[in-house]
């Protein structure tokens, strides 16, 4: 049976992209500059399992999340993660685990948003980071 990508979209549960991370070496600077692009800034708070500063930045559909850290290649390339909004994390994880993708990290919550969120990664064939994300 040939799947379409609707259908797979479907079979996972997925909503669509939720935001793009980016790690920055100075979190003012880098707000700043979104903000001289027309960027609002719609959360800003502090990842308590690292300590780093967090910021999300929306401009229409497209939300960047930034965060200051030490490890920040400062290259071309840099974008950490591309999130994918979810129906249902865990009904999501099980579909990804039983898909056979590998490298699948544990689902985890971050105290983001009014109510967390629950997320879990994967690597893609260039070593990118695919998250999975559920607002709760």
């Amino acid at each position: 049976m040939n799947m379409t990508s609707v259908d797979v979209q479907e079979m996972f549960g997925l909503k669509g992209i939720d935001h793009i991370g980016i790690p920055c070496r100075d979190i003012e600077k880098t707000v700043s500059f979104y903000n001289r692009l027309g960027f609002e800034m719609i959360l800003r708070t502090v990842n308590e399992k690292t300590g780093e500063k967090v910021a999300f930045l929306r401009m229409r559909d497209l939300v960047v999340e930034t965060y200051q850290s030490d490890s920040v290649p400062g290259i071309s390339g840099a974008i950490d993660h591309m999130a994918i909004s979810v129906k249902d994390i865990d009904e999501c994880y099980n579909k990804v685990i039983c898909t056979g993708f590998g490298d699948v990290s544990d689902i985890e919550f971050l105290p983001f948003w009014e109510h967390g969120i629950r997320y879990f990664k994967i690597k893609g064939p260039n070593g990118e980071s695919i998250e999975f994300v559920q607002k709760l």
